[in-house]
């Protein structure tokens, strides 16, 4: 009998602790399925669009969150709305579909925030542009030239080396811009990233080679003398050494300005033309907008080292003889650092440097080529002769 009880004592015990645990295992498994519910995605449920957006409102609402924003009537009334059909010629090729009041044509290189207002992003807005196509192993010269431009002047990087990192170490990188390609030159950058709708905003454009000495130039006097005379493109006067090629880009020291020279015998067929006249060199020119816009369309995509450039700038300023010229009383040097040509391969034989040269020399050739053949095609239509 004494076994008998316990059985039924047991028994009971057990059915009550199952009971228990039941219990307790659905009160914790519904406390997790409410409080996990609110944030499944009602999106994902098949129900009627007239329940879904009340239930969003209930479950999601936060007055400080953008879904708060009163959004047109047309995009929640439950129809699609209908695409505005319009036609505008006058807007930008490809843009002829918009309202001309939503375009915006032209941007810049301004850094700005991800946060607050845009309209508080910027507490000044640099005037100028200045580029220099560099490696690591010139750190020290561009430190010292970048130094010598104001806050007037946004600072843009090309780096032929992909070596972006190694210039953390000055301030002033930190607010730089910074585009990497392995070896390629300044005017391959410039075809692709200086866009005169990009660079816009800036009333001049520098783009400069990284082997330049500057502790004779100050680049806000040099703005003041190129709006003094009236420069389109220019270049800062050349310290004579080594690295001086033309007469025209020697440094005067009798002079703020000049726009002419004497050249050698049989060089100049005419003293208003290059390069006695109407000329700078690839190695530091400066462009105002306009010429910038104009130059910018003659660079070709595949020449790339811009020889024979320098001869055709002047198409882009009028009248060129007085729009070009070299401003003597900021100069600069030379160094005449052979970086970039060691960034080639050595083929057949010769060194890197010496299949760089080939190649800037056949280019040239081929530029006055096209240009020549440009010209004839234009001077031969009926309408231009």
């Amino acid at each position: 009998m004494r076994t008998l009880h316990r059985s039924g004592v047991c028994k009971k015990s057990n059915d009550t602790a199952r009971l228990l645990l039941t219990t307790i295992t659905g009160i914790v498994l519904g406390y997790f399925i409410g409080v996990t519910f609110p944030y499944v995605s009602l999106n994902k449920i098949n129900l009627p669009s007239n329940l879904v957006k009340p239930l969003d409102v209930a479950f999601n609402y936060d007055p400080h969150s953008s879904s708060s924003r009163n959004v047109p009537e047309n995009l929640t009334s439950g129809t699609t709305p209908l695409t505005p059909k319009m036609y505008v010629p006058i807007n930008p090729r490809g843009a002829e579909s918009l309202p001309s009041g939503i375009i915006v044509p032209e941007s810049d290189l301004y850094l700005r925030r991800l946060w607050g207002e845009p309209g508080e992003d910027l507490k000044r807005k640099p005037k100028y542009l200045v580029t220099f196509t560099v490696g690591s192993n010139q750190k020290n010269h561009i430190d010292a030239a970048v130094k010598k431009f104001s806050e007037d002047f946004q600072i843009l990087l090309f780096h032929y080396d992909g070596r972006t990192s190694e210039w953390e170490q000055f301030e002033w990188s930190r607010r730089a811009i910074h585009v990497s390609a392995r070896k390629q030159t300044k005017w391959w950058y410039a075809k692709r990233f200086l866009l005169p709708d990009v660079v816009a905003a800036y009333d001049y454009i520098f783009i400069w080679d990284e082997d330049l000495g500057v502790e004779h130039f100050n680049a806000d006097k040099y703005i003041q003398l190129v709006k003094k005379h009236g420069l389109e493109i220019s270049q800062p006067g050349l310290e004579p050494n080594n690295g001086l090629t033309w007469q025209m880009t020697k440094r005067r020291g009798d002079s703020e300005v000049h726009k002419d020279t004497k050249e050698k015998p049989g060089w100049c067929s005419d003293p208003h033309l290059p390069p006695c006249a109407a000329f700078v060199e690839i190695m530091a020119p400066v462009f105002s907008r306009n010429a910038w816009r104009c130059v910018w369309h003659m660079i070709q995509n595949d020449l790339v080292h811009g020889w024979g450039l320098d001869f055709a700038l002047r198409r882009c300023a009028d009248p060129p003889h007085e729009k070009i010229g070299v401003v003597d009383s900021q100069w600069i040097v030379h160094q005449v650092i052979p970086s970039l040509g060691n960034q080639g391969e050595s083929e057949n034989g010769k060194a890197p440097w010496e299949g760089v040269r080939e190649r800037c020399r056949n280019e040239w050739a081929r530029f006055q080529d096209r240009l020549a053949t440009a010209d004839k095609a234009y001077y031969t239509q009926p309408s231009n002769s």
